[in-house]
């Protein structure tokens, strides 16, 4: 019998249906709902071709938690050193008997061409694509908003700082203006991307502070530039122009929660004393994405057949 492939690639693939329904899933986990029973042993693979310390870490606990049995392989000990393609490591693994696929990788887009590819079976999750997306990083924020507002309709959310190379505002503007949150964002002129122009307005920084309820900062990714723009870039300068300071902080609402993807660079996006501040929810963000991810894991199983029915 023919498998149905299910891959997690890009959360906008979702109906606005199917995306609440995995907020309320990982949120169901959290609060302690048993996972499925599965029909056989299942194998997944962590390929992680860029450094990753919550990502992957959050996977693993996620796959050990659904009783996944799990291989991680090292890619910098693996054949892509030898000039081996990405979907010739995707088609590796498959030959070898694993179900599933959690990859991140440096190429933006790196699934396109996989996803149409029917001699891959396996299903593939993008646990970050380049400047794309971050799927399980815009669930697991969905589901840090839902837990302090209640809702997402009318939530107003400013993300701030290095637009142009951050996946995760590629990933949560589109996903927070589909479920009815006002976006706006702020940080260097220079790193503005127009692809955001949809889905909010650009600000200075000092102006959104009182206006919004979700203040989510950015790391700068100098790893991504161009030498010219890491070459007049400083820590202290960016902090004091575009960074979440405690003077900042004073205006924001007394309901505001504050946000971080990490890895966090205190001192540059955000004052070290407001990382774990009464509104920071940066280290429950972390605490969310094994629960956003188990999710995920779960429906691909379930999709495949590979869970018991529920009695």
């Amino acid at each position: 019998m023919a498998v149905e492939v299910e891959n997690m690639v890009d959360l906008a693939d979702l109906s606005k249906e199917d995306l609440l329904a995995l907020v309320d899933l990982a949120l169901a986990y959290q609060d302690g709902q048993a996972v499925p029973t599965l029909k056989r042993a299942v194998s997944v693979a962590n390929l992680f071709f860029e450094n990753s310390t919550r990502t992957v870490t959050s996977f693993q606990m996620a796959e050990q938690r659904l009783g996944l049995q799990r291989f991680d392989v090292n890619v910098n000990g693996s054949s892509v050193k030898k000039g081996e393609s990405l979907a010739d490591t995707v088609k590796t693994v498959q030959a070898i008997g694993m179900d599933l696929a959690v990859i991140r990788h440096t190429q933006t887009g790196w699934y396109k061409d996989l996803v149409q590819d029917d001699r891959i079976q396996l299903s593939m999750v993008n646990a970050g694509d380049g400047a794309g997306v971050h799927p399980s990083q815009t669930l697991l924020d969905l589901m840090t908003i839902k837990k302090a507002f209640g809702h997402f309709q009318g939530i107003r959310v400013a993300i701030v700082g290095d637009l142009s190379h951050s996946r995760v505002a590629k990933s949560d503007a589109k996903i927070f203006k589909e479920l009815g949150m006002e976006l706006t964002f702020a940080g260097p002129k220079a790193w503005w991307s127009e692809d955001l122009a949809a889905y909010g307005s650009f600000k200075m920084v000092d102006e959104l502070l009182p206006e919004v309820d979700v203040f989510m900062c950015l790391r700068v990714q100098l790893e991504r530039m161009q030498a010219a723009g890491v070459a007049t870039y400083t820590a202290s300068d960016y902090h004091e122009a575009y960074g979440l300071t405690k003077e900042r902080a004073k205006h924001l609402k007394d309901s505001a929660i504050i946000m971080h993807p990490a890895p966090v660079n205190r001192g540059v996006e955000i004052d070290s004393d407001l990382v774990e501040s009464e509104h920071s929810r940066i280290f429950a963000q972390m605490q969310n994405g094994v629960y956003a991810r188990m999710a995920i894991l779960s429906r691909i199983l379930e999709k495949r057949g590979l869970v018991e029915k529920k009695s």
